[in-house]
């Protein structure tokens, strides 16, 4: 055994080939511990606090001398600037905010995080009425009577102001120092129009600092809990909404310290590579101590719940296509990974060889690090001659003969290495799929084949592979998403009408519906339509109530 020493001096203790297990206590390479719970019942308790408050403070709350006392501090300046902004916790002032964040939210395609604004502001709603109690007129000169001409504990205008405030900085701000800085900027700017309202008299001191405690905090936990920024970043680049974990910092010392620890692995560079073409990870390009090149991806929690949503998108949408289930884990997501790898390396697949699964955080994040195909290019920007051609036709055919579906062919997870393709992206690889998948999988082979070529020359090398029904089958299948999103662009952008040369090429075959109808999809479906609908009204009845 090896005995190493860590940077604090700990001992490392490493078996007879150099890998290193983690005992119990000992920090991942990733610690990366949930926030969230803990933020959740912090504002549990402050739900339970308010509750104590409101029940004490409302036969006569003891800050009302203090709004005396705030009656001798104005001025026609100061009571101008708090009249200002106090505007923005009035019910036009609420609605303008929301109406601003909705538009960039939906400019942007912010879906994710919209919903979440949604649910935010339901829960703010729901929070509000349970905990709010009504409150006595205070005994001052009030320069700006609310609304309702009464008051309440907590201040619900300050309220729906301040969870809006953080619904901005969850859902606009990037994580990071502009999010330390928006939270600090919304934080103060709250706390001074609950200061102004305070100043006119129509707020309570606390009443009105309890709204703000409550507000952000309401926004920290459902945007932290629904909209995490591991699996729904907030960027403004092109593609800002993929999955792509920030590979600088700490995560590029775990990957270090993981790949020499489980795998022997000295790595010298971490860098990304190739991200145009993965939306559903965060692939990377590694470099050992001794010049080879790894290729890798990390899978995180995030991918695990965008395949969840995705399939129940894909069963309101088009029903259950397939017998498959979404994976419970990340663990489980990206060990499949591994082992539909090897499984294709048996079959006689050209394929990157695995080094296997590599944690990083437990449950949350590992790293699947594989060979790197060195001068390699992507079928969507290589040349593509009829050795090519063939190659793709028969990766195809393999797949048919031995039960197998890739069931994600596209441009970006097809490589040429010397005049030959590697398949590569094997995540969504099925055992004994429908016919219907494999028929997807030809069309889409054919399709990529096309855009470097021509849907003719394609046909004819095909002819040695299928038959022409089996062809027709494949375009009679090959419709909507069956076809990827990035073949999709492609298709697009491309000026033939490849789809319908195909099928002008091969026999008529009755169209294949991908629609199915079972009870599963009616319930989703039901239950989105009344969440819809339930969440409409809502939207309209807080609307017309802000107004009166």
């Amino acid at each position: 055994m090896n005995v190493d020493r860590t940077g604090d001096g700990a001992a490392v203790v490493k078996g007879p080939l150099g890998l290193h297990r983690r005992p119990s206590g000992e920090p991942p390479p990733l610690p990366r511990p949930a926030w969230w719970p803990k933020l959740a019942l912090t504002l549990a308790g402050t739900v339970l606090v308010g509750l104590a408050i409101g029940a004490w403070y409302a036969d006569e709350p003891p800050d009302a001398t203090l709004l005396d006392a705030l009656v001798d501090l104005r001025s026609d300046w100061l009571v101008r600037v708090a009249k200002g902004l106090a505007w923005f916790a009035s019910p036009a002032g609420i609605i303008a905010l929301r109406l601003v964040l909705a538009l960039v939210l939906i400019v942007f395609r912010r879906w994710r995080h919209l919903a979440v604004t949604i649910g935010s502001l339901w829960l703010m709603d729901m929070l509000v009425l349970l905990v709010q109690f009504p409150l006595p007129a205070p005994d001052v000169d009030v320069l700006l009577a609310p609304a309702s001409g009464t008051y309440y504990f907590p201040a619900s205008g300050l309220a729906s102001m301040t969870i809006t405030l953080g619904a901005m900085v969850m859902s606009l701000a990037p994580a990071g120092r502009w999010r330390i800085r928006a939270a600090a900027g919304a934080v103060v700017f709250a706390l001074l129009v609950a200061f102004s309202r305070s100043l006119l008299g129509t707020a309570y001191p606390l009443a009105a600092l309890y709204s703000v405690v409550l507000g952000f905090g309401v926004a920290a936990v459902v945007f932290g809990w629904l909209a995490a920024d591991e699996s729904f970043p907030v960027s403004y680049r092109r593609g800002g909404s993929s999955a792509h974990l920030e590979l600088a910092g700490a995560r590029t010392q775990a990957v270090i310290r993981a790949m020499s620890e489980q795998l022997g692995l000295e790595i010298t560079e971490v860098k990304p590579f190739g991200q145009e073409g993965s939306g559903g990870s965060t692939p990377l390009l590694m470099t050992t101590a001794d010049g080879e090149r790894v290729f890798g991806k990390i899978l995180a929690t995030s991918h695990v719940r965008s395949d969840r949503w995705y399939r129940i998108g894909r069963t309101i949408m088009y029903g259950r296509l397939e017998d498959e289930t979404s994976f419970s884990s990340v663990r489980r997501l990206i060990g499949y990974e591994d082992y539909a790898l090897r499984l294709l390396d048996d079959e006689g697949f050209d394929v990157a060889r695995t080094y296997g699964v590599v944690e990083l955080t437990p449950n949350r994040e590992y790293l699947l690090p594989t060979g790197f195909f060195e001068g390699a290019e992507t079928l969507g920007h290589a040349e593509v001659d009829d050795q090519v051609i063939d190659d793709g036709l028969a990766l195809v055919r393999r797949l048919w003969d031995v039960g197998l579906a890739h069931r994600d062919i596209k441009p970006a997870n097809l490589l040429v290495v010397g005049g030959r393709i590697q398949v590569i992206d094997v995540s969504g690889l099925e055992v004994r799929p429908s016919p219907w998948r494999q028929a997807v999988d030809l069309a889409n082979m054919m399709l990529v084949l096309a855009l470097r070529t021509d849907a003719d020359r394609v046909y004819g090398r095909a002819l040695a592979y299928f038959t022409p029904e089996e062809i027709g089958e494949a375009f009679a299948a090959a419709q909507g998403m069956a076809i990827p999103t990035e073949l999709q662009r492609h298709l697009k952008e491309d000026d033939r009408d490849l789809v319908g040369r195909f099928k002008e090429l091969a026999p008529p075959h009755p169209k294949i519906s991908i629609q199915r109808w079972s009870f599963r999809r009616l319930g989703l479906t039901a239950a989105v339509l009344a969440g819809v609908l339930v969440t409409g009204v809502w939207a309209v009845v807080q609307f017309f109530d802000v107004l009166d």
